[in-house]
């Protein structure tokens, strides 16, 4: 019995493990400057852009939380409806749709941890936004703000 307890637990602990240590590497990678305008006072963001089609799928997954002055960027090739879910992911988040120009399409504010229901622009954006839930609310942000980057690629 004692082994199978074992065996149990090192099996449960070697993914959290693996998960975590996933998680650590992906909050330290490289940011880029970005700044939300919004009735003339600039919010300056430091974000991790999810370039690749797995950076995009992965997004937020696992974490645990996000720095106030950070989030991750989805930047499309070309303007499109954007749908988001929150699958696997486990902090609230505030998502802003952004246009071509840097206006906001739309914010959806807090979105469920683990939610599978869509989260879907109201129309072609150029990239998606993620920051901690409540970022929108705690700033006043609305869709009026204009969201500008630089892209280091």
């Amino acid at each position: 019995m004692r082994i199978l307890l074992t065996a149990l637990a090192l099996s449960l602990a070697l993914p959290l493990a693996a998960c975590s240590s996933a998680g650590s590497e992906a909050e330290s990678a490289a940011t880029i400057p970005l700044t939300i305008d919004m009735a003339g006072t600039a919010h300056a963001f430091r974000v991790e852009v999810a370039r690749s089609a797995d950076e995009q799928a992965q997004g937020l997954m696992f974490r645990t939380s996000l720095p106030t002055d950070g989030g991750m960027l989805f930047p499309f090739a070309k303007p499109k409806i954007a749908s988001f879910w929150m699958k696997n992911t486990l902090i609230p988040l505030d998502m802003i749709f952004v246009r071509a120009d840097g206006s906001i399409d739309r914010i959806a504010e807090n979105t469920i941890p683990e939610s599978l229901e869509p989260v879907v622009s109201g129309g072609d954006v150029a990239a998606v936004l993620e920051l901690a839930g409540g970022t929108a609310a705690r700033l006043g942000l609305d869709e009026s703000a204009k969201v500008t980057w630089k892209d280091g690629k």
